[in-house]
């Protein structure tokens, strides 16, 4: 027994002496001469050239807490390194070091060695300068192994826990145009402070926040504090909050408030494709999960304000292949109509100033020439529901609502349906846009039902007791890169019709030119006319819209209308002739024409026919009594019968359109 006891202390001696002993003569051995193994460890492990230029000092420390059993017994080295080089990887445009630290402190498991692991528990690292950069292949230099690697290290390198004092890092993108450098610091409470300034797509970049520690989003049930307030050209951000648990649906929880010149420019440093809107800024709460395998996002009840109309509603932001998408319902209660004229670059030069578009319209053109933006439609696909409860308009403008479905699909938008709710009726649209084509290819069909003529011109007194209602179809094809230069190179057809309704006799005597009837009607006030009908088709080629018929036809008249509006040019060459059914009192029965561009429209009366029968009756009037002047002025008219049946026959016809990016007769619409 006495002597088990005795090899039972000497054994205990031994393994003392091994603990305390050994490190202590290892604590003062130079160990300088080791440089070169570690950095051919740490050059295996990481794939990078790696130096220590500087002294390699050792010291020893308590093992993790994570340790457990025996292995707390075994003390960590801790080791001091000055002048450390790590260079980057082959493909780099930043130079050949990735990073230079004057000094590293470090702690490393002894035991993960005797399994090909460098593990350190805590990495130190005074004043460095790092250089991050991502390259066009999407590859970053951060990353150590090369997954197609054929025949990687058996060497692996772990990293716990990470200080960054007085440190320096620079982020260069040039896939998002950004060369951002960040001054980042790490508290006594392991939190780090951090201020930003560079360019991110010729925008500049300033801010400053403070967070948690930096390897802490690793650990599940730690809450790690988020607070950033970031400028983004004419963007800024402010997010408030925790993260926690990343790799759960609750990770991140933050207060997210965003204001901007335009939504559109939220685009280079979020990768979400949004319009161009008017100023704005919505608040709301992000929550979503910051896992690689699982990353979304969700902009929860956010409210906010774009231009004069409010919005509020829920994205949520999917991180998937091939590519991330955007989907939620956005809510207008109040939205008025002049903010969406951003969206299709209507808005005035002081307006497209504000938000930074350089896009000059031309003076002398009504359609919008703003380029669309398709080289960022494949970027992200979207499915967003988006509804304007109610339209705030001037009086002129009959729409009540709107409501879309916005998808992008691989490049390809699309707006079905594109809902309004105009003069009391409905005008749906399906409207699509294939961006992935040069010039883009377009595709439209509208259907407008019950547009009530009372309030398609509300403006118009003598138009506010009309029971008529107006329907429409159209299919239009085209190719551009904007609205104008789709407009210019349009393809199909358009119709539309009213039937059995009533109208104003002031609008029809207008434009038969009866000028006895308008007179009396001015002193006297006005009545109905009943309408037979009224059928319009019209043929679209290569942006050349013509009559093939434009009938009205009331009990009093027949009125056609025929010519071409040329939408390329904006050009108008229309010639409207009314044809009385009976005999009129002064009806001079002249044709009127509108012409001139959409910019300064021109509309007036044929003069030739005026002279002639002006002339008419001052020849009768030298040779006959005074009442035989008034014949040339007097419309017999032919006693037609309505020829509504079969108009609207071919009014109510599905129209049709080529291909898109062909032209009627089956040719390729020419680019513009």
């Amino acid at each position: 027994m006495a002597q088990r006891k005795k090899i039972l202390v000497i054994g205990a001696v031994a393994i003392a002496a091994v603990l305390v002993v050994i490190p202590l003569l290892l604590s003062v051995i130079d160990w300088n001469f080791a440089k070169p193994w570690i950095a051919q460890r740490v050059s295996d492990a990481t794939g990078r050239s790696f130096a220590i230029n500087g002294d390699l000092s050792l010291s020893w420390q308590k093992p993790a807490q994570t340790e457990v059993g025996w292995r707390r017994l075994v003390p960590w080295p801790h080791l001091r390194a000055h002048d450390l080089v790590l260079g980057n990887p082959d493909w780099a445009t930043t130079g050949e070091t990735m990073a230079t630290v004057p000094q590293v402190d470090f702690s490393l498991n002894p035991l993960a060695l005797f399994a090909k692991k460098v593990s350190v528990s805590k990495l130190i690292l005074t004043e460095p300068d790092l250089v991050l950069e991502i390259g066009k292949n999407g590859k970053n230099n951060w990353t150590f192994k090369d997954k197609e690697e054929k025949a990687p290290s058996q060497w692996q390198f772990e990293l716990r826990d990470l200080d960054l004092n007085e440190g320096t890092i620079r982020l260069v993108d040039p896939v998002r145009k950004a060369d951002v450098t960040t001054r980042i610091d790490t508290l006594d409470d392991g939190s780090v402070v951090w201020k930003i300034s560079g360019t991110l797509d010729k925008d500049k970049v300033s801010g400053n926040g403070k967070a948690g520690a930096l390897l802490s989003l690793q650990e599940s049930g730690n809450k790690y504090p988020v607070e950033a307030d970031l400028k983004v050209g004419k963007s800024e951000l402010t997010a408030r909050g925790t993260l926690t648990n990343p790799r759960s649906i609750s990770a991140l929880d933050v207060k997210l408030t965003i204001r901007g010149a335009s939504m559109s420019q939220l685009f280079p440093f979020s990768g979400i494709v949004l319009p161009d809107t008017p100023h704005f800024s919505t608040s709301g709460r992000v929550v979503g999960s910051l896992a690689s395998d699982d990353f979304h996002l969700r902009y929860e009840n956010f409210t906010g304000k774009v231009g004069d109309s409010d919005i509020g509603g829920t994205l949520e932001y999917i991180r998937k292949e091939p590519r991330a998408q955007l989907r939620g319902e956005v809510v207008s209660k109040y939205l008025n109509l002049g903010d969406l004229g951003a969206l299709v670059g209507t808005d005035s030069a002081e307006e497209k100033k504000a938000r930074g578009d350089k896009t000059k319209q031309p003076p002398d053109k009504v359609l919008p020439v703003a380029p669309f933006r398709t080289e960022r439609w494949d970027k992200i696909d979207a499915d967003v529901r988006f509804t304007g409860k109610k339209i705030v308009r001037g009086e002129d403008i009959p729409i009540d609502d709107l409501s879309t479905r916005v998808r992008l699909d691989n490049g390809t938008l699309s707006l079905a349906p594109l809902n309004f709710g105009v003069a009391g009726g409905k005008f749906v649209t399906e409207l699509t846009i294939e961006g992935k084509h040069e010039p883009a290819r377009a595709r439209m069909k509208v259907e407008a039902r019950g547009l009530k003529l009372s309030k398609l011109f509300p403006q118009v007194e003598s138009m506010r007791a009309s029971l008529g209602q107006i329907h429409a179809n159209a299919e239009l094809t085209s190719a551009g890169n904007s609205l104008a230069e789709l407009a210019g190179a349009a393809n199909g057809e358009f119709k539309a019709f009213i039937t059995q309704g009533t109208v104003s006799k002031f609008i029809l005597e207008a434009m038969g030119l009866n000028i006895g009837s308008i007179v009396v009607t001015q002193l006297f006030g006005d009545r109905q006319v009943q309408l037979n009908c009224l059928a319009s088709d019209f043929a679209v080629k290569d942006g050349v819209v013509q009559t093939r018929t434009f009938v009205v036809d009331t009990e009093d008249a027949i009125i056609g209308v025929d010519g071409k509006i040329n939408l390329a040019s904006e050009e108008m060459g229309l010639t409207i002739r009314p044809d009385s059914k009976g005999v009129r009192l002064i009806s001079l029965r002249s044709p009127l024409y509108v012409r001139g561009t959409f910019k300064k429209p021109d509309v007036g009366i044929d003069k030739g026919v005026v002279a002639l029968k002006a002339g008419a009756a001052t020849v009768l009037g030298t040779v006959a009594s005074p009442l035989a002047a008034l014949l040339a002025l007097i419309n017999p008219g032919p006693d037609k019968e309505s020829p509504c049946a079969s108009l609207l026959a071919e009014a109510q016809k599905k129209p049709q359109a080529p291909p898109p990016g062909k032209a009627a007769n089956g040719k390729q619409a020419a680019s513009r």
